[in-house]
């Protein structure tokens, strides 16, 4: 069975922010489309603002979701297994003037104690992890009751093939051969039965997709292919907005459950 790669999370540099690396691309095309929907259901649960609330960011690779959950008031922990990484995310906080504890460790053992949070990310991550259940279990698991979780992935589709496989991988040749794996990606039904079996409501998925004439978006392509775009830029062009279609990609939340013990006392 192919294993999938994920050697490119721990490079050396700025492998995040810098618009000629194709990580770029997550801060470029994906946050202006999955930050805005994560602050719109965050801030009526919080009773209009969740200042000052913790929370977790699974999976935080050089801090582009964690520096925006931040910007909302949230004192925000970031963990993630590369060193690199972390470095870069640290560095970047900095010089923003943010305040974001970094730390190293993996999804599928979190070192933190039960219901230490008040909300947890995990972005771009499920899709490639071989343990989704035991992630799942883990965000459950430190997620105080009534706490929410917030996520994105890739539906296993024929069209999540065409573009984030075929496309990209291996007829252009923009990121390593087995950057994604399709067997690898998640439906929507399997999601949802892994966060409830781990105590999670799922409330809402809604879609995910790139938006724009896809010929301009395959010349933009090539023209990154050729050196003469920047992945950053590729990003603006291929901007992602919330859709009605769950075909490629989706994000959505799940509430804790309270414990059997709390339910009794609010009953």
């Amino acid at each position: 069975m192919r294993q999938i790669d994920n050697a490119i999370y721990d490079q050396a540099g700025d492998i995040w922010w810098d618009e000629a690396s194709p990580l770029s691309i997550l801060n470029t095309s994906l946050n202006p489309a999955r930050f805005p929907y994560f602050r719109d259901v965050l801030v009526p649960l919080f009773d209009g603002s969740p200042s000052g609330k913790l929370a977790l960011d699974v999976g935080c690779g050089g801090g582009l979701l964690a520096e925006e959950i931040a910007r909302l008031g949230c004192r925000v922990t970031g963990i993630d297994p590369s060193a690199n990484s972390l470095a870069t995310a640290s560095a970047h906080a900095t010089a923003a003037g943010l305040a974001i504890d970094y730390q190293q460790g993996a999804g599928e053992a979190l070192p933190f104690e039960p219901g230490s949070f008040d909300i947890v990310f995990c972005c771009d991550v499920l899709e490639h992890v071989s343990g989704v259940a035991a992630v799942v279990g883990e965000i459950a698991r430190v997620l105080k009751p009534g706490g929410v979780f917030l996520y994105d992935t890739i539906n296993r589709t024929l069209a999540s093939k065409v573009a984030v496989i075929k496309l990209p991988q291996e007829w252009l040749k923009l990121a390593p051969p087995n950057f994604h794996l399709w067997e690898m990606f998640i439906k929507p039904s399997e999601l949802v039965a892994t966060l409830d079996r781990n105590g999670l409501d799922s409330r809402e998925i809604v879609g995910l997709r790139p938006r724009g004439n896809p010929l301009r978006l395959l010349w933009a392509m090539r023209r990154v292919k050729a050196g003469t775009m920047s992945y950053g830029e590729l990003g603006r062009r291929a901007r992602w907005s919330r859709s009605k279609s769950l075909a490629i990609s989706y994000m959505g939340y799940a509430i804790k459950r309270p414990t059997d013990a709390q339910a009794h006392r609010n009953s």
